[in-house]
């Protein structure tokens, strides 16, 4: 199967070597990346990645890359990397495209298509053309909920979450802020996008919950960190909690307070540099009761939602192995301690 990276940027860049990585267990026979960017690039950049096999493509027919026209047709597979609503402005494009079967975008994207996240909503994407990989904070809400309260939610009461947000991507100096910045509420009910946004998720599965959210910015360009507040409808144990995280595929622990000596980790030993866990849990810091659960989790947002990416595209293209193919990738990927 031929596929498109449209967005060679950040998740772009990973997703890529994730794809070269694993390409013969998803079934891909041909990697292209799509650059939007203006003139110049990084060459060094574009280098790595046709050294690791990937055909480097161009909007434009005046420079020495592979015009994007020439080989869209035998695409079958796009992931939108764009953002700022770069993904829905495509998808305009690939919906004439015959020989799609399916494409996904990332975050900020919402109304690309139906939101995912891989081991929350997988049965309601199967065959869907066009699926919304929900944003890196969504992940670890999601995955936090999913966690404490079961996948289908059956113990969960309420939950409040205070996202706190690192300014911008690391290398980037474009936002960075000079103090701490509360984010409007966009809901009078459920606080930020946050949680409207996980809402929209289990909506998915015809689930609803009673959960809010709120969003601080730092001086960071390192990790983002939720403050989590689960109430229970039924009684659970210290021991029960811990096992609960234990068995959670996707969910990872740290007694580190500090995200910087994660991230580093996750720099010096993480795939391509990455830390892929839907979140990290500070194991050894969290106040329990028989029915609530408050504590911190960090949230690896430059890797957490290419597992589900990976899990999109198998489940969209009508792979019957996604499950047991992901599970394998998700072993190399994640460290379950950092």
């Amino acid at each position: 199967m031929k596929v498109l990276v449209n967005g060679i940027g950040n998740i772009g860049t990973t997703l890529i070597c994730l794809l070269a990585e694993y390409k013969e267990q998803l079934g891909i026979s041909t990697i292209y990346g799509l650059k939007n960017t203006p003139q110049p690039w990084q060459e060094e950049d574009l280098s790595f990645l046709r050294e690791l096999g990937i055909t480097i493509c161009s909007r434009s027919t005046g420079e020495d890359l592979t015009f994007v026209d020439t080989i869209i047709d035998d695409v079958a597979y796009i992931f939108d990397c764009t953002n700022n609503g770069g993904g829905i402005r495509n998808k305009e494009w690939y919906v004439d495209l015959t020989n799609l079967k399916g494409a996904c975008a990332q975050g900020s994207e919402k109304d690309f298509g139906v939101s995912f996240m891989a081991g929350v909503n997988d049965s309601v994407l199967t065959g869907k053309k066009f699926a919304h990989v929900v944003s890196c904070n969504t992940h670890s809400i999601a995955a936090l909920l999913s966690t404490f309260a079961g996948t289908d939610l059956s113990n969960h009461a309420s939950s409040d979450f205070v996202i706190v947000r690192r300014s911008e991507d690391l290398g980037n100096h474009e936002r960075l802020v000079a103090a701490n910045v509360v984010a409007r509420h966009m809901d009078d009910q459920l606080g930020t996008h946050h949680s409207i946004d996980v809402k929209d998720l289990y909506a998915t599965m015809e689930q609803s919950l009673e959960v809010t959210s709120s969003d601080i910015t730092t001086p960071s360009q390192l990790m983002h960190g939720v403050r989590f507040n689960i109430n229970l409808k039924e009684p659970i144990s210290a021991n029960q909690i811990h096992s609960l995280i234990d068995e959670r595929e996707f969910i990872s622990t740290s007694v580190k307070f500090d995200s910087n000596v994660i991230f580093e980790r996750g720099r010096r030993i993480g795939f391509q540099g990455r830390i892929y866990s839907h979140a990290i849990i500070i194991a050894n810091n969290l106040l329990v009761t028989p029915t609530s659960i408050k504590g911190w989790a960090f949230i690896p947002q430059e890797g957490n939602t290419l597992i589900s990416t990976l899990k999109a595209y198998l489940l969209q293209t009508k792979n019957g192995q996604s499950d047991e193919i992901i599970a394998r990738i998700a072993k190399d990927l994640i460290r379950k301690q950092w």
